[in-house]
């Protein structure tokens, strides 16, 4: 077996002399001090007896840029290929592949890794490696795997002028493409650390964005969470055995001071380079690489990761792009986000999202969630808890509530559709502000919450968009749809668009400004609301005012809201994380019905927002207007953003308004815009009628198979009172868990 060990050459001091000497060279040269101390530091701290291996394909640069690494933290560097494959089989690597063919020449290089070992050394793997099991098995018990991610065009490129006769596996008949784009399975299985490595970009620069990542892989202790309403010398003082992590989160949902979790350190920002590479990539790929930037691996591993992001967005959307961006008119797109199976963009939050929550929760405990929706929450949530493993269904259950006179026909009769053994909808005489400060009410009252738990050994966790896990994915279709658009050479990187989003809860608009934080460029996040336009209001004035406010109910349901959870996430990182302030402004609110910003976050607010709101009669003759125009038909929601983005956009830039749900869902409403007379009220008819139009986009079809089988059917309905809510919550537990 082949060995090789880290050589350190030491003279052995006591750890007192070693202090004294520290200490006088600190304090006479304390530039070369630092220098030798973080030079030390980096390569033990950052090795130990770990090895760093890079892995990628051909043309990745994994040899030039191991030598650097190896270079800067001052220990060997092996490349596997010239130092290991070569010497063991005294010939070329060429040589060896043309003597053995393919498979065989595979065999002998996984049996060369089997023997080999090494111990705090950076390891440059050769591009086939990863394609035998057991030696990278074997390379994975002392190493950190870091991919080196190339674009396949990238490659391609390097590759062009480059003798191809190491490449294994090609052949007549067989393209380098077709190589690369194999292979990728197996890079994806065996990484710990994905480093994307852009066209232009330098061996120097990937060599120490190596270094950063290894860093961040070691220390999960950078990637803490903070409640929105904690005060810096809260946290400064908070003691490691209390800090949050992105498990912890998840599970708990809102922080026990009533504030919303926010990353302590912030969001991760991608550089320009990083983000041309994704232009090719497909919709989960994206996905993989912006969320395994924003989930430290200690928490969920990548590979783990990867699993649930195809669990999640494989087989489960009826179109192949997941998030489709299409051309409306003019400079207008439209981001299709209703491809899920329950045809509203919560899908895409809500499809992933249980099966992060099951991972992070630990195995002794069972948990019901609590939802408040106000229409397209409650049938995703069912939906995506429904798709667990059957083991999970067992510990996980969920209850919906949602207001019983607040959302459209076919809302309704899908989220009753949607129960399944361990997910319940409760309709609530009430409205959805009632139902999500009713929620918030009950993870508060800890000695309700602390008797569930010794009771019946259930813990309460949320799913709405203050949970921390939904926002993630909604940062994604954001980055997507403007990648998409320089895909199509609409615009070229850089370029800045507006988007445009009908807005409720703030969730979606706040993951569009995450993702302009993270380096999309974004230039103005425009709020579109209907008749409750407190948004809008408050984004023109700085004035957020509830008194004498009364909701109204409209054609577009789910932004039927007046007070808006996630703008509090927002307010928090303009106001540079000052968490009494936040904390001020939500009591004033709660207790007082209002609260006002101070000029400077007001003009700060301004920079990133801009707002209107549209009526009902506007937004149905929006629906006629563009269906007749364009043979395209726009759900409610959709319609309001449409309006209001025709009158505040500038034109100067492309525009992408968020098409948040199928307009089967509100089909009364659309058949009303495209002037039918007699409504038939059975909802399957309803649709049946609007498929008679041959319109785009075709009916959902998920929505429709759920109607057909599911009709009406069964549903508790419980009084706007938070005694009669949590009884429902006790008989519910009770009857599952017990």
């Amino acid at each position: 077996m082949l060995h090789i060990f880290q050589y350190q050459p030491l003279r052995l001091i006591t750890q007192n002399s070693l202090s004294r000497m520290c200490l006088k060279l600190m304090l006479s040269r304390p530039v070369a001090f630092a220098q030798i101390w973080k030079s030390w530091f980096s390569s033990h701290s950052l090795l130990g007896k770990k090895n760093i291996i890079l892995m990628g394909p051909p043309g990745a640069g994994k040899t030039t840029v191991g030598r650097i690494v190896g270079q800067k933290l001052d220990c060997p560097v092996i490349d596997i290929d010239d130092d290991v494959l070569e010497t063991t089989w005294n010939m070329s690597v060429s040589e060896k592949l043309q003597n053995v063919g393919y498979e065989e020449f595979l065999e002998e290089e996984g049996k060369a890794l089997l023997k080999f070992s090494a111990s705090g050394s950076v390891i440059s793997l050769s591009g086939s490696n990863p394609m035998h099991a057991a030696g990278m098995q074997h390379m994975k018990k002392n190493g950190i795997v870091v991919y080196l991610d190339v674009p396949t065009t990238v490659i391609m490129s390097r590759l062009k002028s480059k003798k191809m006769d190491r490449i294994v596996g090609l052949s007549p008949g067989v393209s380098l493409k077709d190589i690369l784009q194999f292979r990728k399975q197996f890079y994806k299985r065996w990484f710990d650390i994905r480093v994307l490595c852009g066209g232009d970009i330098a061996a120097e620069v990937v060599a120490e964005k190596v270094l950063d990542a290894v860093e961040r892989y070691q220390d999960s202790e950078l990637e803490t969470f903070i409640s929105t309403r904690s005060s810096r010398s809260e946290r400064s003082m908070k003691e490691d055995s209390h800090k949050l992590y992105f498990g912890d989160v998840v599970t708990q949902g809102l922080a026990l001071d009533g504030g919303l979790f926010v990353p302590e350190r912030g969001l991760p920002k991608f550089t320009a380079e990083e983000w041309q590479g994704l232009i090719d990539a497909t919709y989960i790929e994206r996905a993989q690489v912006i969320l395994e930037r924003c989930i430290h691996p200690a928490d969920i591993p990548a590979s783990k990761l990867a699993e649930i992001i195809e669990t999640a967005y494989g087989e489960n959307f009826s179109c192949s792009r997941i998030a489709p961006v299409r051309h409306l008119a003019g400079n207008q797109f439209l981001l299709e986000l209703f491809h899920g199976p329950t045809a509203s963009f919560k899908d895409f939050a809500l499809q992933l999202m249980p099966h992060l929550f099951a991972y992070c929760i630990p195995r002794s405990c069972n948990y019901l969630i609590l939802v408040a929706t106000s229409g397209d929450t409650g049938s995703a949530v069912l939906d995506g808890f429904s798709r667990l493993h059957d083991t999970d269904k067992h510990r996980i259950a969920l209850v919906n509530f949602f207001p019983e006179d607040g959302v459209s026909p076919i809302q309704k009769s899908q989220m009753i559709g949607c129960q399944k053994e361990n997910a319940w909808s409760v309709g609530v005489k009430s409205d959805f502000d009632f139902c999500q400060t009713a929620i918030k009410q009950i993870f508060n009252n800890s000695d309700f919450t602390g008797f569930l738990t010794v009771e019946y050994g259930t813990a309460l966790a949320a799913a709405n968009s203050i949970n921390w896990a939904r926002l993630l994915p909604q940062i994604v279709y954001h980055a997507s749809a403007y990648l998409d658009l320089v895909h199509q050479g609409i615009i070229s990187f850089g370029s800045p668009v507006d988007i445009c989003i009908p807005t409720g809860n703030f969730g979606n608009i706040l993951a569009a400004f995450y993702a302009k934080k993270m380096g999309i460029p974004i230039r103005k996040c425009i709020c579109a609301s209907n008749e409750n336009n407190v948004l809008t209001n408050f984004i023109r004035t700085g004035v957020y005012d509830l008194r004498g406010r009364k909701l109204i109910s409209t054609f577009s349901p789910a932004v039927d809201i007046l007070k808006s959870s996630n703008l509090e996430r927002y307010l928090h990182l303009i106001a540079n994380e000052d968490g009494q302030l936040v904390t001020q402004l939500f009591n004033q609110l709660e207790n007082q019905g209002h609260f006002q910003l101070q000029k400077d976050l007001l003009g700060k607010l301004q920079q990133d927002l801009v707002a209107g709101w549209c009526s009902d009669e506007d937004c149905l003759a929006a629906i006629h207007s563009v269906y007749s125009t364009t043979g395209y038909i726009l759900d409610t929601h959709t319609a309001v953003a449409k309006v209001v983005a025709d009158r505040l956009q500038d034109r100067t830039c492309p525009i992408i308004i968020s098409s948040t749900a199928h307009y089967s869902k509100f089909a009364p409403a659309i058949l009303r815009a495209l002037r039918i007379a007699e409504i038939n009220q059975n909802p399957l008819s309803q649709l049946h009628l609007l498929s008679s139009y041959s319109a785009l986009p075709p009916i959902h079809w998920g929505l429709l198979e759920t109607l057909k089988k599911t009709g009406n059917g069964d549903h508790q309905v419980c009084a706007a009172d938070m005694s009669a809510l949590m009884s429902h919550i006790e008989t519910l537990i009770q009857n599952h868990f017990m």
